[in-house]
């Protein structure tokens, strides 16, 4: 255990070790090494002084590592805080039965499971008799005669346990496409998150996909609309959407869909020297910025309902032509403020003051002319932003809305 108590000092560290980016390795420690280790690393870490969030985190570290049970951990802790020390006061039984399998056992039967890879009752007593009969190993006097219940019985055994529990990261995909990461824009607008929405299937006609982007700074969006999401129809639509944003973009950030992650993409991307980044394993709100607008922006003026792929071409002229223009010029968006509260936790507030349309929190952003694509000026973007008013924009959204669907419904119905 002296990797952990080297490496691990710090909350931070433990943090990251939790959330699997830790690249630490570790063994399961024996019942008295672990009183010993969870002594040390209470008074280490100054658990009694630390606030109710950082004590749920220590809790959490204690557990992965030492194998024990949360219940377990509470009572060690709770005898912590009585004594300022970690002991096993479990005494032997006055009338124990006396064990057929030692914690030994336990153990070369975990050695024997890892080689041949957990084979089943059967076939793993077959390699106990084997071994003590055929090969004279002495080490499996006793389980040369194991019932498989009794094997079976062992195998939940803490002894066992502890052998062949083994923690460590979600393995990564084998396509090495994209970073798994989330971005750090540091307020700087070019950082998109972009995700798809299935207009669902009907009879077995496919329904159309829209493919939604919203930079993470300022909360400009594209929703671009297309037949199928294979690569055919998925490449050339990238295009005009990552031409749509005003700013340089800098960075790519998509779920593990296979519809983003392919060479295709990724050659798009390297070609415009953007980032690409994908979504991390048991993080679910790496990519929660574009999955809530999916709901409060696409389902809201789309829909739920199906639409044939046929109509891409017609619903991505409204999507591309009228809903994105509104959505970035016409549509005010609520902006997190991070507050640290009394007990030291990061909690995020949405004042009145910073509800603006993203094109405003463009604008608002320190020398944001940096920002800005070659050719394009805030003056003309000002002579978009302002063409007409936030309420005539929405009359013609609602209209080019009404016109869209009363053409989809027309031409689906049967002729007479």
């Amino acid at each position: 255990m002296k990797l952990h108590t080297q490496r691990l000092q710090t909350l931070d560290e433990i943090r990251a070790f939790l959330e699997g980016a830790s690249p630490l390795d570790f063994t399961v420690p024996s019942r008295p090494e672990a009183y010993g280790w969870i002594e040390s690393s209470l008074c280490q870490l100054g658990y009694l002084r630390l606030g109710k969030a950082d004590k749920g985190i220590v809790r959490d570290y204690l557990i992965k590592v030492s194998g024990f049970s949360r219940a377990q951990i509470t009572r060690l802790i709770a005898q912590y805080r009585r004594t300022g020390r970690v002991r096993d006061h479990r005494g032997r039984p006055a009338n124990a039965f006396q064990r057929r399998y030692l914690p030994a056992d336990a153990v070369l039967l975990a050695e024997l499971d890892a080689l041949h890879g957990t084979l089943s009752g059967p076939a793993t007593r077959k390699l106990c008799e084997r071994a003590f009969h055929v090969f004279s190993d002495q080490r499996f006097v006793r389980l040369a005669r194991i019932s498989n219940g009794g094997l079976y019985n062992l195998r939940h055994s803490t002894a066992y346990r502890r052998q062949r529990t083994h923690h460590d990261k979600t393995r990564p995909t084998p396509v090495a496409i994209g970073e798994r990461r989330k971005p750090f824009p540091d307020g700087r607008p070019g950082f998109l998150r972009v995700d798809s929405v299935h207009q669902g299937d009907l009879d077995g006609i496919k329904g159309l996909y829209h493919l939604n982007a919203v930079d993470e700074a300022t909360q400009m969006q594209c929703v671009v609309s297309v037949e199928r999401i294979s690569e055919h129809f998925l490449i050339p639509a990238l295009n005009p959407l990552l031409d749509s944003f005003p700013f340089v973009i800098r960075g790519f950030h998509s779920d593990n869909g296979s519809e983003y992650i392919n060479h295709r993409v990724a050659q798009l991307l390297e070609k415009l020297r953007i980032d690409f980044t994908k979504s991390r394993a048991r993080q679910t709100n790496d990519n929660a910025l574009v999955e809530s607008k999916n709901g409060s922006v696409v389902r809201k003026h789309l829909g739920y309902a199906h639409i044939p792929g046929r109509f891409a071409a017609r619903v991505n002229t409204f999507s591309s032509g009228v809903l994105t223009p509104y959505l970035n010029f016409h549509r005010p968006c609520l902006f997190p403020e991070a507050v640290v509260d009394a007990k030291g936790k990061r909690r995020k507030r949405y004042p009145y003051a910073n509800l603006m349309t993203p094109y405003e929190k463009l604008k608002s952003l320190p020398e944001a002319e940096q920002y800005l694509k070659p050719g394009i000026s805030f003056k003309q973007l000002d002579e978009i932003a302002y063409a007409i008013s936030d309420n005539e924009a929405a009359r013609l959204l609602n209209q080019a809305r009404t016109e869209l669907f009363q053409y989809i419904n027309t031409a689906q119905q049967p002729a007479a």
